[in-house]
């Protein structure tokens, strides 16, 4: 057998595995938060949180159980651990909330505002020296963000500033993953993550409980999208590890492209020509700056 040719040929069907699966998480995620907007009609939002993160949580304790019950008193970075499982939990339950209020598609253009702030932050958080050039393209992403909430809009102002939290949020969760990767288990991440965010969720939900409860056929139906959720996010991690990062990281805009159809199909709310303007100039600044990275 010629090993040379093997070798080659064994890491393009593990890399088109990898691309695969992230799409599969990317499809996954999308139809999570449009099915989320769906059922926000009828439920508050803590109280799908919680359906969410207890899925999450059942899964994360499948993984852990089948990979030896590594130590999570004893996982190094406990203090990162936490913190990054709190910007998650906060991502998760602002996110959740705007959606309320806002169109999927210009909720989740200004989300995806995200990579840009992980350039923005990374000098400080990483010590990574961010070019001019770089510099630039988070300043037309961001131009792009203001022609999507900009005065005159019909987004409120309530909806805007929870999808900008969950922005920032995330660009910090981004920037920890990024600094525990190597450092951490995956299964360990993903356990502290569920835990946190299961816990944080439950705080407020007594609060905000449901005028009519779920009857057992809806009960099964949020859970599983919980689960739904869930699984995206093993999908996601399986597929950085087959490939790199700065591969995958341009095609996370499917996912925008996806929530412009949901937001323009489904719900009958197809962002204007000026948002979606904004909506171009911030792939098009992620995009350059995941190239970027890439080079």
């Amino acid at each position: 057998m010629n090993t040379t040719a093997v070798a080659p040929a064994l890491a393009t069907h593990t890399a088109r595995i990898g691309v695969l699966l992230f799409f599969g998480a990317l499809v996954a995620f999308s139809t999570f938060d449009a099915v989320a907007k769906q059922l926000l009609e009828r439920y508050p939002a803590p109280f799908l949180n919680v359906m969410r993160y207890a899925a999450v949580a059942t899964i994360a304790l499948v993984v852990w159980l089948r990979h030896g019950r590594p130590s999570l008193r004893q996982a190094p970075h406990k203090k990162l651990l936490i913190v990054r499982g709190l910007m998650l939990a906060l991502v998760g339950t602002c996110f959740m909330t705007a959606l309320a209020w806002m169109p999927l598609s210009e909720a989740t253009a200004i989300y995806f505002t995200s990579p840009l702030m992980m350039v923005a932050l990374s000098p400080w958080l990483l010590g990574e020296r961010v070019r001019l050039v770089q510099w630039l393209a988070v300043a037309v992403g961001f131009g792009g963000m203001l022609l999507i909430v900009r005065p005159g809009s019909d987004l409120p102002l309530i909806g805007t500033v929870l999808m900008a939290i969950s922005a920032v949020s995330y660009a910090v969760f981004q920037v920890l993953t990024r600094k525990l990767a190597g450092a951490v288990a995956w299964p360990v991440q993903y356990a502290y993550t569920a835990i946190i965010c299961l816990i944080a969720t439950v705080i407020p939900a007594p609060f905000f409980l449901p005028e009519t409860w779920p009857g057992f056929a809806d009960g099964v139906f949020i859970f599983a999208m919980g689960a739904c959720n869930g699984v995206a996010q093993l999908f996601l991690m399986a597929a950085y590890q087959r490939v790199s990062a700065a591969t995958l990281a341009p095609l996370n805009y499917f996912q925008l492209l996806m929530a412009l159809a949901f937001s323009t199909f489904w719900f009958l709310r197809p962002p204007d020509d000026i948002a979606l303007a904004g909506v171009a100039l911030i792939m098009a600044s992620g995009m350059f700056l995941a190239m970027w990275r890439t080079r």
